[in-house]
């Protein structure tokens, strides 16, 4: 559904992105991980439409993307919710130029706020929600668009470890409900390997990809299980083990 071929992005005399390629099916789980400064986040703009300086191709469904759409909804670290606007609001907003009949905007923000267990917050204001609660808004708002894919960048960074795990089975049941693609950016390989179909490995100087390790576990997957245990062993080891796939000779031009 999403193919990512040989894109390098450039700032000014800085290669950010070199030559990197990978593909999303329909429906398919993808995480991206790898250091700081690999381009993980770069990457994800660019296939978000917020960035159209780059070389290569970006296509969803075989139409080469321009711009931002509706049909790629984007979650970032922080919530990014306007703190004068209610929850409602806040998740109206991103249905703001959407074609719908009033009567169909309020059906879809009503019931992206219950998918993610909000309803009830409707009329709360930022300030009075917990930091898992702003995360959901911000989720319920990148979906009520009906995106075909889903760009999640590092999204449950800044919480706490109880309430990111938690907020990873809620991301597993909502990706399960709405059948979308998604795109995870993180720095934690668990996290990964707990949600994911497959990851992609980067490396930095310059960002590139490094591998691709597919996730064959079954689910609900276990984190104490020796299965998992391994397969977390295999993306640090890609992560690792990056030297014969290295180009230094693009790092910079001067």
């Amino acid at each position: 559904m999403l193919e990512v071929r040989g894109v390098t992005r450039r700032f000014d005399n800085l290669v950010a992105l070199h030559d990197a390629s990978l593909s999303v099916g329909e429906g398919e789980f993808v995480a991206i991980v790898g250091a700081s400064g690999c381009g993980k986040t770069t990457l994800l703009r660019l296939i978000a439409g917020l960035d159209s300086d780059y070389e290569g191709e970006i296509a969803l469904d075989g139409q080469r993307i321009v711009g931002t759409s509706l049909e790629r909804g984007i979650v970032f670290q922080e919530p990014r919710l306007l703190p004068w606007l209610t929850l409602w609001d806040n998740v109206a907003i991103a249905l703001e130029n959407a074609p719908l009949s009033a009567a169909a905007k309020k059906e879809a923000i009503a019931a992206q706020i219950a998918l993610v267990g909000l309803s009830g917050f409707e009329r709360a204001y930022p300030s009075a929600l917990s930091g898992g609660m702003a995360q959901r808004a911000a989720i319920a708002r990148a979906l009520v668009g009906h995106p075909s894919i889903l760009l999640l960048d590092e999204p449950l960074g800044a919480l706490d470890a109880i309430t990111r795990m938690r907020l990873q089975e809620e991301l597993l049941r909502i990706w399960r409900h709405e059948g979308v693609s998604m795109i995870l950016v993180t720095h934690d390989v668990e996290e990964a390997v707990f949600l994911s179909q497959k990851i992609v490995v980067m490396d930095t100087h310059p960002g590139h990809v490094t591998a691709t390790v597919p996730v064959d576990l079954p689910t609900p997957r276990d984190r104490a299980s020796p299965a998992f245990s391994a397969l977390k062993g295999r993306v640090f080891e890609a992560l690792h083990d990056n030297a014969a796939v290295k180009p230094p000779e693009v790092e910079y031009l001067i």
